[in-house]
């Protein structure tokens, strides 16, 4: 594997991957043939829809099903693919077909890329992230397709089920229907609904989690990070789906014109979708202003560790839901189904957070000054991009040039990291040999 001339750090080598990968895409994306019209794409855009596909984002500047010819969407959706599942993955996949071995630099870059605390199992949990993935695209192509021949040609439905598939499953949210409509028109329709939100959450669950569950059946048992990611999830979606169903409930550019069954699957699907899918039934335009500050916060919060999803993730929001109800309660420890949690996590957890919220509340700051659009707006798309979500109130396709590279470069940093981006710019210094006097500062 290519890592073994590279003389960078794992998390150097992630970012120069991703960087590597979005600009070959931009490339491919300006050449004549990618194009309907046979007409090139300007750099910038091409740039900004390579980085939105392997960031597996969805935002978009020219419409995916329209102005893209069918080798521009398959170049999107192999990005994606790539994105999804990390390129160190890709490359490993390469690897074991042609029986390769794989080094311990390898193995030290797969954990950096899967956001593992160890080496052991690494190859193996590989392995199981390209079987899974497979396996579960396969099967939901299969269904978009019967699905769709009775709208379209078998053919254009077999190449929208594959694209859709790989899209949904790895949080992308781009889609072919044209018109930026996502899924509106089928908005009543059971078997998109039902098969894209399983898509969405199963990709946004992440590997480690689905591998504990497939296993669950020999294993009869759950880790903790399991439990705390199926559970959070769980809570997210149906809090999020009757939120958006009492606030949407008589708002007649939304919920209001559909029947019972259409405002429930409606709920639930811009429940789930916030979780960095970016995917919608409904015109998130005309959503209530309070509906979309919601979706801000679940965009913010985003999907799980390891999986095809951005955010801060779910188990981040539930060591600091915890940590506060700890301190409130006045407990010393923070436990989770009878595991306590070391300090590092709470630590980290509360690092990753701040991080965020700095990046999101820069680049809207920035975003206010370049770009002709409410806060509310700028707000949306700036946490769309770094939750690598893909929903949008309208404002993608009006950004300026600035505006384009900033989105672009917050997609990049949602995707790969916060962590992993401060890392790569400044390597973690060795344990410190020794600790300051204890101080005592007033707080609160």
């Amino acid at each position: 594997m290519l890592s073994k001339w590279i003389r960078f750090s794992p998390p150097q080598v992630l970012v120069l991957g991703f960087a590597f990968i979005i600009l070959a895409g931009s490339l491919l994306l300006m050449l004549p043939i990618s194009s309907s019209t046979g007409e090139s794409l300007p750099f910038i855009d091409a740039f900004f829809t390579a980085t939105s596909a392997t960031c597996v984002t969805g935002l978009v500047v020219v419409d995916t099903g329209t102005y893209f010819s069918t080798f521009g969407q398959v170049v999107i959706m192999l990005l994606i693919q790539v994105g999804g599942l990390g390129f160190m993955t890709m490359a490993t996949l390469f690897a074991l077909v042609f029986k390769r071995k794989i080094s311990l630099k390898d193995r030290l870059l797969l954990q950096e890329a899967m956001n593992q605390n160890t080496m052991e199992g690494i190859v193996r949990l590989i392995r199981k992230v390209l079987m899974y993935s497979l396996i579960i695209e396969s099967c939901a192509a299969l269904l978009f397709t019967i699905r769709w021949s009775f709208d379209m040609p078998i053919g254009r439905a077999l190449f929208f089920g594959i694209f859709h598939g790989v899209s949904m499953f790895n949080n992308a949210g781009f889609d072919l229907f044209g018109e930026y409509r996502s899924l509106t028109q089928y908005v009543n329709d059971p078997v998109v609904n039902l098969v894209t939100m399983f898509l969405i959450v199963s990709g946004g669950l992440g590997f480690i989690v689905l591998s504990d569950l497939i296993e669950f059946r020999q294993r009869r048992k759950l880790s903790l990070h399991s439990k705390v990611v199926l559970s959070m999830t769980a809570t997210l979606i149906l809090v999020g789906a009757l939120v958006i169903f009492v606030f949407e409930f008589t708002n007649s550019n939304t919920l209001q014109p559909l029947d019972w069954g259409g405002k429930i699957w409606s709920s639930f699907f811009q429940s789930v979708t916030p979780r960095t899918a970016g995917a919608n039934t409904v015109d998130i335009g005309g959503l209530r202003q309070a509906t979309q500050f919601f979706m801000i916060i679940l965009m913010f919060i985003g999907a799980s560790p390891s999986s095809t999803g951005g955010g801060i993730k779910t188990t981040t929001f539930t060591i600091l839901v915890g940590a506060v109800i700890s301190m409130i309660r006045g407990r010393s420890d923070l436990v989770l189904f009878r595991y306590r949690l070391a300090q590092e996590r709470i630590f980290k957890a509360v690092t990753i957070t701040m991080l965020a919220l700095f990046l999101v509340i820069a680049v809207a700051m920035v975003l206010s000054t370049t770009e002709d659009a409410s806060f509310l707006s700028i707000l949306f798309e700036t946490t769309s991009a770094f939750g690598t979500v893909g929903l949008s109130m309208g404002l993608t396709g009006k950004l300026t040039i600035a505006g384009k590279i900033i989105i672009s470069f917050t997609m990049f940093a949602g995707r790969l990291g916060l962590l992993t981006l401060a890392y790569a710019l400044g390597p973690k210094k060795g344990k410190e040999l020794y600790r300051h006097p204890e101080g005592k500062m007033i707080i609160g």
